[in-house]
């Protein structure tokens, strides 16, 4: 998967788990995204730093191995504002994807 595709789907299933008591894990877990548990706990790290998310923290063992342990996983506002700045680009891809379909040399 796509790192920005990955980390869209999380920041999504996130907003739209808002509504719940707590965030579905598993729809969001490195074996439903299809990538593997190190490059998952990179992604929960860069989204903990930019402030896209709260409630989980990174750790790492003496090895340099990293775990994440998520304790009430949410989007924050940054988070929302993400989502929103992602799609309005979404969707103007997609129109001018269209257009160039239907005129010719550009």
């Amino acid at each position: 998967m796509d790192n920005f595709k990955a980390v869209y789907k999380i920041l999504s299933t996130l907003e739209k788990s808002m509504d719940l008591p707590e965030a579905d894990m598993e729809a969001i877990d490195h074996k439903a995204l299809d990538i593997s548990k190190e490059r998952w706990c990179h992604y929960i790290e860069m989204m903990l730093d930019v402030g896209y998310i709260k409630g989980a923290s990174v750790k790492r063992d003496i090895s340099g191995s990293m775990r994440v342990e998520c304790n009430d996983l949410r989007i924050t506002l940054k988070g929302l504002e993400y989502l929103q700045e992602n799609s309005i680009m979404q969707r103007m891809y997609n129109a001018a994807r269209g257009i160039k379909e239907f005129v010719p040399g550009l």
